[in-house]
């Protein structure tokens, strides 16, 4: 069992959200520093000096994750594989499964133009690909089941991603067209921007709509660890389906649900991501009236300029089943345990207020 933790979210302040995630903990008085995500290329930047800032200045780190492709999660990584020495680079590699897809692909017949094509379509990854195989990184798959460190990959399983390459809008037969910006590669659809209105409603209301996130942010790689007795869900972008895949796996991993002590909003707190019976089922049911005091803590990475997240349906949903909620909104944001070394100038945050109000 680790001795500490301390996970940090930092602020990632563009017009859209995105994350950036440092771990350090202690196991048998060992230090282990795991990143999840790095933000977009200038957080990157940050990350690095913040891990050597706040994490005692180290030339290595044991694992770095990139849970999924998009710009807002994998491509400040670049800064971290340049920078540091690192033990493992895990991430989820769409062409490499070419020949096995081949068949699934009534327009192509070349395994090799099939692969060069989803590496396009995935630049964000092949670019940390391409720094992991020049400094000789060793490179992992995070399918279910892996441990990373201390940390168990609860999703996707290696199937449903297959199935996610064939059906997302990034593959050859389903492509949208898409917009370059700032070496951040994302589709008309993702950046367009909906009006919802918003009603008022008593403590417990919540409604979550019938559409579903995106393949990609499905494709997100789930991430759980019991460290000094608490429970913590790291979760990334993903949707109801591997929100669902974590839930049925939860036995074999060893988690009892529901009860998790540290979880990482979904997407930034994107109302797509979630549902009321899967919000039941990792936290627990709403509470019948408002708590004097939450009984865990959830984080949301979300910018003070992204006028589409957090929604306020989300975070009234995890504060009704007893939530301390923090947003990042341009703060960098410290969760640790007992024990944790002590950092100057770090203080203990208020939790959100409740909104009176969600999206109709």
């Amino acid at each position: 069992m680790p001795d500490y933790f301390e996970i940090d979210f930092l602020g990632v302040e563009t017009k859209k959200s995105g994350d950036a995630i440092a771990l350090r903990y202690e196991k048998d008085g060992t230090n282990y520093i795991h990143v999840v995500d790095g933000g977009y290329a200038t957080t990157g930047e940050t990350l690095r000096d913040h891990i050597v800032t706040h994490y005692g200045n180290p030339a290595f780190i044991d694992h770095v994750v990139a849970t999924h492709n998009d710009g807002d999660h994998a491509r400040g990584l670049i800064a971290v594989l340049e920078h540091f020495e690192v033990g493992v680079l895990w991430m989820l590699r769409p062409w490499l499964y070419a020949d096995e897809l081949i068949g699934r692909f009534e327009t192509y017949t070349s395994v090799d133009r099939l692969r060069s094509t989803l590496r396009s379509a995935y630049a964000n990854l092949a670019a940390l690909e391409d720094i992991a195989l020049k400094k000789g990184i060793e490179i992992r798959e995070p399918f279910q089941g892996a441990w990373i460190g201390a940390f168990h990959v609860m999703a996707p399983t290696r199937a449903r991603f297959l199935d996610l390459i064939v059906t997302s809008n990034k593959t050859p037969e389903a492509r949208v067209e898409e917009v370059t910006g700032g070496g951040i590669f994302t589709t008309l659809l993702e950046k367009a921007i909906t009006a919802v209105a918003l009603i008022r409603a008593a403590w417990g209301a919540e409604a979550f709509p019938a559409e579903d996130t995106s393949n990609e942010n499905e494709m997100s790689v789930v991430q759980f660890a019991e460290m000094c007795g608490e429970k913590i869900l790291l979760t990334a972008d993903t949707g109801r389906d591997g929100l669902a895949e974590l839930i049925d796996y939860a036995p074999a991993a060893g988690l009892s649900l529901p009860g998790i002590n540290r979880f990482q909003v979904p997407h930034h707190g994107g109302r797509r991501n979630l549902t009321t019976d899967l919000l039941d089922r990792i936290l627990g049911p709403r509470l019948d009236n408002p708590p004097a005091q939450g009984h865990f803590t959830a984080i949301i990475s979300s910018a003070k300029e992204d006028e589409d997240h957090p929604r306020k349906v989300v975070m009234r949903a995890v504060i009704h089943r007893g939530a301390n909620l923090h947003m990042t909104e341009g703060r960098d944001i410290r969760s640790s345990s007992a024990g944790a070394p002590v950092r100057s100038g770090w203080s203990a945050l208020t939790p959100a207020t409740y909104p009176d109000e969600y999206e109709e």
